[in-house]
């Protein structure tokens, strides 16, 4: 049982980044201050070094918060579509993707835009590992697909070195489940998150403004079974559509 004392400092912790989130979100920009938090929250700046060493390992904290609730919203989503419908579970990933990006876009800029000035995260540290598990749910499709003997070639199959090093070194280093993946497929798995990723930041940033609501949910999922299609991940006929997820 935690104490009081520990309840404090656990309420006090998640005020600073609530608080360093507010002010972002604010400010519409990911570089943030001590002093600036610390103003917001009544507190001196020095009082914060008592909760974090530094700014560097504030952000580190809201970089894994953010990775693990995108990681937590997208499995819980795959989790409530069909296990037997395998194209039905790749759009509840891409869309419950969609949707955590579109109702947290400066946690996505913290994660995935422009790095903060100064900042360099730790190598293999939390940051790293909470990112693997966050996109480990598409990985993990495309690996069950396998199993089932349900994959198949993708369109572009030729794999350069350059890459496919890569691909055999973090094959090397994952668990055994990624590593029956084919390299071609392991590409055609990073085109589909390259693709996703496309999507959903030129719609977060406004540059689908020229759409209406429904036309961009229309584009959303040919743009899905495009990237499953080339990709050589079975897709069922009729295609799903997204009013089949929108509430997963």
């Amino acid at each position: 049982m935690t104490t009081r004392r520990e309840r404090a400092r656990a309420a006090t912790i998640d005020e600073i980044k609530e608080t360093a989130l507010s002010l972002m979100r604010e400010h519409g920009s990911t570089d943030i201050r001590f002093s600036d938090i610390a103003r917001s929250m009544g507190m001196t700046a020095p009082a914060l070094y008592r909760y974090f060493a530094d700014r560097d390992e504030l952000l580190t904290a809201l970089i894994v918060d953010a990775f693990d609730d995108l990681g937590t919203t997208v499995a819980e989503s795959r989790a409530r579509a069909s296990a037997d419908d395998l194209s039905g579970s790749f759009l509840a990933v891409a869309s419950a993707y969609r949707r955590w990006v579109n109702q947290e876009p400066q946690r996505f800029a913290l994660i995935f835009g422009m790095p903060v000035p100064g900042y360099v995260a730790p190598d293999e540290g939390p940051t790293t590992e909470a990112a693997r598990r966050a996109m480990a749910q598409l990985e993990s499709l495309f690996a069950e697909a396998a199993a089932r003997g349900m994959l198949g070639r993708p369109t572009i199959h030729e794999v350069d070195d350059a890459l496919l090093g890569c691909i055999i070194a973090k094959q090397a280093a994952s668990e055994p489940a990624e590593a029956t993946v084919p390299a071609e497929t392991f590409q055609a798995c990073l085109h589909c998150w390259s693709a996703l990723h496309g999507f959903v930041s030129l719609e977060t940033y406004g540059h689908f403004g020229f759409l209406t609501p429904e036309a961009r949910d229309a584009l959303f999922v040919s743009t899905v079974r495009l990237a499953a299609l080339s990709s050589g991940f079975p897709w069922s006929d009729p295609a799903p559509t997204l009013s089949m997820v929108t509430n997963t």
